[in-house]
């Protein structure tokens, strides 16, 4: 009788997961595809290369404009720092951050795709950086 309640069980969760596998499919990253259709960046930390905080105050996160800005107390290594962006729920970031990034050249400021649930809707933010002045 074990047999076939085991059995049993077995047949009625592969037709779950079979099920659900079909309603939300999976991506590239092996992350769900969901209905959501929101892209946005919550908040924004950038740390640095000992993995503390280097700002000098709280980002400034523009969801309307698409920016993010941050200042970096002076003396800061901005060759190699680590951006970490709080998203949506369901939302992915591109090109993905795998390690340390580059922020030396502050003429250019670099950019970041943020990408909706649905994998529909792409924002992409600009982080504007700065180096907190001397104090004299």
């Amino acid at each position: 009788m074990k047999k076939y309640a085991y059995t049993f069980l077995l047949i009625l969760a592969s037709i779950f997961l079979s099920q659900c596998s079909k309603e939300y499919p999976i991506d590239e990253d092996g992350l769900l595809i969901t209905t959501r259709t929101s892209a946005y960046v919550g908040s924004f930390e950038i740390l640095g290369s000992d993995f503390q905080t280097v700002r000098t105050k709280v980002a400034v996160v523009d969801t309307v404009a698409q920016t993010i800005d941050v200042e970096v107390h002076f003396g800061t290594d901005i060759s190699r720092l680590y951006p970490q962006f709080s998203l949506v729920t369901d939302a992915k970031l591109e090109p993905k951050i795998t390690g340390f990034v580059n922020f030396s050249n502050l003429s250019s400021p670099l950019q970041w795709t943020v990408i909706s649930g649905d994998r529909k809707i792409r924002k992409t933010y600009t982080v504007n950086l700065t180096v907190q002045q001397p104090t004299p």
